[in-house]
Formats: structure tokens, sequence, C-alpha cells
């Protein structure tokens, strides 16, 4: 076959590949699912991270107290 004849079809199936309607379900699948993650009440995973941290802080802390009140618990009652 003639390596033109070759390039002119695939240029030709390209084309009618780009504008086929599964081109534009595609399109109004991906705005579909992104409306719907916008609508519903996500964070992002940095948020997420942050917040971890915050409660890993957190609950140390209230180890480190209740750790505290039983040693002076132990100390009143002793």
């Amino acid at each position: 076959m003639n390596a033109a004849l070759l390039d002119d079809l695939s240029a030709r199936l390209k084309a009618l590949l780009q504008s086929a309607p599964a081109q534009d379900l595609d399109k109004n699948i991906k705005a579909l699912v992104t409306g719907v993650f916008a609508r519903m009440d996500l964070v992002t995973r940095e948020e997420f991270d942050i917040q971890r941290s915050v409660l890993d802080r957190t609950r140390a802390q209230l180890e480190a107290l209740q750790a505290r009140v039983d040693e002076l618990e132990r100390q009143r009652g002793g």
C-alpha cells in the first residue's frame, strides 16, 4: 500500500474518532463525576493529614495527662 494512502486513512480515522459520540460521552461523564464530588463535603488529602497529625498530638497529650493523674492518685491514696 501507498504510505500517503495509509497516512490519509489514519488521519481520517483519527478525525472520526475525535468527533464520535464516545468522546462527548467521556466529557459528560467526567463533568458529572466532578459535579458529584464538588457537592460532597470532602476534604483534601492534605487537610486530612493535618487533622490526623493534630489528633495524634492530642492523643499523646491525653495519654500523658492520664498517666500524670494516675500517678497523683496513687501518691495521694497510697
